[in-house]
């Protein structure tokens, strides 16, 4: 007899179970990685990304995981010795590791970008940059990540991916709404445009008002489901670092003091000295460029700072071709187009380093900036390294000559002017993650990387379960007590 009830028992609550409605229930969506190291003509940094693999619109919602600087120069700097460009990066792909689960580590794309130093190696000796690329890919796949290749950007890739980070970080693109509990488009979305200036190269990229006439300097991009045009240019040797190489050029060289063996730099604090070889431009593109002068062997000449704050200016100006332009306005200098700039910008890497150092703070004048620099460069040497005891004495002396550089580049070439000049905002960060053009580069790979179909089961109405539930219970509960009875 207790077989039978409880075999009926357990008939009652099978045909109970079969009966309740099910629908599809979708799991939360996993996590991916990746990672970008950006490997500029200065210093190599390592960038980890995750986004949910459900995309919104085919391009991942990327969030920033680990930032790690790689000790040392860039890894252009290893052209000797290309083994040492792959050991570099060991220590932060260790720390890579340790953020990312072991069970997703061979499925996390792994990128090198290289920028301005290694497309200037590459001028000057294509098989040494070759052979630096290949014994960084040869490091990277000694990890467990699916590494996808090391590659130099173009100047306009490099331009375009700053433009895409920045709009992405500011939600330009895409922003959440909690209302719709969706990523939604912002209405009338403020598209800033991108200023990166860094030790080799400098970019611009931004919207313009009306078409771009010249295509060459185009770029095309579909992001969350919009098509976006944009203008952008690189200038390869118009970088901080080159640029200080090429007017210490310019004064010993061009201006026909070869012959002594102490010149004068006026943008250099009033005191200080600093003692180059002749042989040192030849290492760079940016300064040999077939100058028969740079053959007179390795004599040293001593650079002495004058603190002239309008010779210095005077004497960077002259380091663009402005009179290339004639008098058409589509022109920066050196003949390049560009279509006058619109909108707001903002102005990061050296631009923001420097303008930090002087305490430049938004919203101040063009006149104030102005005022800032110029007594800036006039103070001596005991003056700004007793002032600044911390910076390091090597770039103490620069900031006179990078300052005036940039408002060089951003009034003269570029063409903003009084007014627009409050359009242009320097950051390094927005939010918690790094302005530049790794995330930028990460964000548009993922258009290339298929979106995962979200994980489907079959589940229980929660009412309905609720109901069965309870109903099995008091079945059990019955049968138990017809069974004592």
């Amino acid at each position: 007899t207790a077989t039978v009830g409880a075999l009926v028992a357990l008939s009652i609550i099978a045909l109970v179970l079969s009966l309740v409605k099910t629908e599809d229930v979708t799991l939360p969506p996993t996590v991916k990685y990746g990672m970008v190291f950006d490997a500029g003509s200065s210093h190599t940094s390592l960038f980890v990304y995750e986004w949910d693999s459900d995309k919104e619109n085919d391009t991942g919602v990327v969030s920033q995981t680990l930032s790690c600087d790689v000790q040392g120069q860039g890894i252009s700097s290893y052209a000797n010795n290309p083994t040492k460009a792959g050991d570099s990066l060991r220590e932060c792909l260790d720390k890579a590791l340790k953020v990312v689960p072991a069970a997703k580590q061979r499925d996390i794309p792994a990128y090198l970008g290289a920028t301005a130093g290694m497309r200037l190696l590459r001028e000057q000796n294509s098989s040494a940059a070759d052979q630096v690329l290949a014994e960084v890919g040869k490091t990277m796949q000694e990890y467990p990540v699916a590494f996808k290749g090391a590659r130099i950007l173009t100047g306009e890739e490099e331009g375009a991916y700053g433009w895409i980070t920045i709009n992405y970080l500011l939600d330009s693109f895409t922003k959440y709404s909690r209302k719709a509990r969706t990523w939604v488009r912002p209405e009338a979305a403020n598209i800033l445009g991108a200023l990166d200036l860094g030790g080799a190269s400098t970019q611009i990229s931004f919207m313009p008002e009306s078409s771009v006439v010249n295509w060459n300097e185009a770029s095309k991009f579909m992001l969350y489901g919009y098509d976006y045009n944009i203008y952008t240019h690189s200038y390869l040797c118009y970088g901080q670092n080159e640029m200080l190489k090429r007017l210490a050029k310019e004064l010993i060289v061009v201006r026909g003091e070869l012959g002594g063996t102490r010149v004068d730099h006026p943008c250099y604090p009033k005191d200080y000295n600093e003692t180059v070889s002749l042989s040192s431009f030849r290492t760079s593109p940016c300064t040999n460029r077939s100058d028969a002068r740079l053959t007179l062997g390795d004599r040293n000449v001593t650079l002495e700072g004058r603190g002239n704050a309008s010779g210095c200016l005077a004497a960077i100006k002259k380091l663009f071709n402005f009179s290339a332009c004639g008098q058409s306005q589509d022109c920066t200098f050196d003949g390049v187009y560009q279509p006058p700039v619109s909108g707001q910008f903002i102005a990061f890497s050296a631009f923001y380093y420097n303008f930090k150092f002087l305490n430049l703070t938004e919203g101040q004048s063009l006149a104030a900036v102005r005022e800032t620099v110029e007594r800036f460069c006039t103070r001596s040497w005991e003056d700004l390294s007793s002032s600044y005891p911390e910076e390091n004495p090597e770039r103490l002396p620069k900031y006179c000559a990078n300052a005036n550089y940039i408002l060089t580049l951003l009034l003269d070439a570029y063409k903003f002017n009084e007014t627009s000049w409050n359009n242009i905002f320097f950051q390094m960060k927005a939010g918690s993650a790094s302005v530049g053009w790794t995330l930028g580069y990460m964000l548009n790979l993922t258009n290339m990387i298929p979106a995962e179909a979200p994980v489907r089961v079959k589940g229980h109405v929660p009412s309905l379960w609720a109901a069965a539930i309870t109903f099995i219970i008091l079945t059990l509960a019955l049968g138990l007590a017809a069974l004592l009875l």
